[in-house]
């Protein structure tokens, strides 16, 4: 029996270099960072990727001020991807919601125990919202009370593989016949927690540069360390023949997927594993290296993580004379959950324009990351893209590998 195919037809997004796709990819070709000078409590100063967006735009304040911020970034990306879509939902219980997240709660707890420690800890001053803010499915079900869905909705807890998974059990449970609309992705509120920050600091893994802007710098010799980020992005996905009946504009077609594990280790990545993920991807979606056009990379700007990634990259496109390698963290930093989705988003408009977008702040690439197609510093005008590979890692060895490619009826 086939399955039925799975498109895109909307797209919604904050980051931290804009709040909409035109904006988002504007900024990918003009070499536009959202890396900034940041501070936070008990860690004090660093950088970040911060977001920008209207929560009131969909939210009222009350509701902002009861829920989450990654409910926000959650809210807003519904909402911009439905109106992108064109849809007007009519059977809301035949809508899903399938949020990827990392490490949403943990903020509501630190600002918590923060409050308290003022009152000599005297719990009577924690808040009785501090629950439904730390639950795991927060994100998603923020959305359902702010949309009235009445489907399934949950959250992808997938470390930093979450935003690809959120895609990806959106097409599943499409295929499955669960639902008829899918809001699928990711988002991340990770900058709000100084938990992370001191966590990758105390695995000499945080990113320093005198320049907020240069801190990412993934494949560069002198890179040191991530950025972490917050964002979001969720997508609407319908099954191809729903789309073409009501004249959907088609942004890319599901084409394939592989999530696998590395089982070596809590934290550093598996090369061999990683390339049987993208190998695995490429048979489900019955394709060969030399068919995919972008490979984004995962790379996080981690001296290991990148050489680690860059050997599974060669050895699986070493023979791929059109596969185009780029990476979006080094504009963004590193959005956790939202990752994959966002970084999706972003090449997305190859299809139409035939631009890869480059990988900035290489300014002494690293032998070590060398890779076939590299694209760095300025965006590359090719032939034509008419498949993306999409690649997240995470830790605990999960690795998702995701293609899309160009609708054609």
């Amino acid at each position: 029996m086939s399955l039925p195919r799975i498109v895109i037809t909307g797209v919604g997004l904050t980051a931290p270099n804009g709040n909409n796709l035109a904006d988002f990819r504007n900024a990918l070709l003009t070499g536009k960072s959202g890396v900034q000078p940041y501070e936070i409590r008990y860690f004090g100063k660093t950088v970040a990727g911060i977001c920008n967006f209207e929560a009131t735009k969909y939210q009222s304040r009350k509701d902002v001020r009861r829920g989450t911020r990654a409910g926000s970034i959650a809210v807003y990306c519904a909402h911009e991807a439905l109106a992108d879509s064109g849809l007007k939902i009519e059977d809301k219980s035949r809508v899903g919601v399938f949020v990827g997240t990392t490490e949403h709660g943990n903020v509501e707890t630190e600002t918590e125990i923060h409050n308290v420690k003022q009152y000599n800890y005297d719990l009577s001053f924690w808040t009785h919202h501090h629950n439904p803010r730390t639950v795991a499915n927060n994100p998603a079900g923020e959305v359902t009370l702010n949309l009235g869905i009445t489907g399934p909705a949950y959250a992808i807890g997938a470390a930093c593989a979450a935003g690809n998974l959120g895609l990806i059990h959106s097409a599943q449970m499409l295929q499955l016949g669960e639902v008829d609309l899918a809001f699928g992705g990711g988002v991340s509120e990770s900058i709000h927690t100084f938990g992370i920050f001191a966590g990758f600091k105390a695995q000499t893994a945080l990113g320093t540069h005198a320049d907020p802007t240069k801190v990412s710098r993934p494949f560069d010799k002198a890179r040191n360390g991530i950025v972490v980020a917050e964002g979001g992005c969720l997508y609407m996905l319908e099954r191809l023949p729903d789309a073409l009946k009501r004249g959907a504009k088609i942004y890319g077609e599901i084409a394939g997927w592989c999530v696998n594990s590395d089982a070596s280790d809590y934290v550093l990545p598996n090369a061999q594993r990683q390339a049987e993920c993208m190998r695995g991807a490429l048979k489900r979606a019955g394709m060969k290296p030399s068919d995919i056009h972008i490979v984004n990379t995962h790379a996080t700007s981690t001296t290991q993580g990148d050489e680690i990634e860059a050997e599974a990259v060669r050895t699986v496109f070493s023979d791929a004379p059109h596969a185009y390698v780029n990476n979006t963290k080094s504009f963004i930093g590193h959005a956790m959950g939202a990752a994959g989705a966002l970084e999706l988003a972003g090449n997305l408009p190859s299809f139409a324009d035939a631009v890869v977008h480059p990988t900035i702040n290489v300014d002494d690439l690293d032998p070590k990351c060398e890779m076939r197609g590299l694209v760095v510093n300025t965006p590359r005008k090719v032939d034509r893209v008419e498949a993306i590979m999409n690649m997240s890692f995470g830790m605990l060895g999960i690795n998702s590998a995701l293609i899309v490619k160009k609708y054609v009826n």
